[in-house]
């Protein structure tokens, strides 16, 4: 029983290297679909930072941020159709939105801390309004996520010629009577 569970997990994962090494474009565009979600997952808190701050820009940064980040989305799946060379205008493309997402994350960041240093009527961050501090942490990480998708982007193409090495072929047992198998079709 413990064999043959372990013989399935081990098929599984053979699976799974075979897949990656067709596609290996996939490794970059699960990061991009988890730095999307993030950044969703996270929206309350954005959302409440800006109607607190009421900065210059900062709803339109968070818009930009969220709508480019399903564009680059959109941009990925056709800067690597199955099958085909690189699109490298949609490559551009989407380099270009990420530099624009972390551009609009950065300046969300500046502007909370712009609201909690400047001098007349500053915003002070105390437990009810934590979630300041939670926005500023939370796009900090959204914009190391996308650097990170950005990196493995770079170097897919030195990755996918490393993943191209892993054996991932199945060893064919020999029973010794392959002679005697007849496949002329005459009888």
């Amino acid at each position: 029983m413990e064999n043959k569970k372990n013989g399935g997990l081990k098929e599984m994962w053979r699976k799974f290297l075979v897949s990656i090494k067709r596609r290996p474009q996939m490794i970059p565009l699960a990061v991009v679909v988890v730095a999307f979600v993030f950044y969703s997952m996270k929206l309350m808190y954005i959302s409440d930072t800006t109607a607190r701050i009421q900065g210059s820009g900062m709803g339109l940064a968070g818009f930009a941020t969220m709508l480019f980040s399903m564009l680059s989305f959109m941009c990925f799946l056709n800067a690597f159709p199955y099958r085909k060379k690189v699109n490298v205008p949609m490559l551009v493309l989407m380099f270009v939105m990420f530099g624009i997402i972390i551009f609009a994350d950065a300046y969300y960041i500046s502007a909370i801390f712009a609201a909690i240093s400047r001098p007349d009527n500053p915003i002070v961050v105390t437990t009810s309004t934590s979630y300041i501090a939670y926005a500023e942490w939370y796009l900090e990480i959204h914009i190391t996520i996308l650097c990170i998708a950005m990196v493995l982007i770079a170097l897919l193409p030195v990755y996918s010629k490393m993943l191209r090495r892993v054996k991932t072929s199945i060893e064919v047992g020999d029973n010794g009577s392959m002679g005697a198998i007849d496949i002329s079709g005459e009888e």
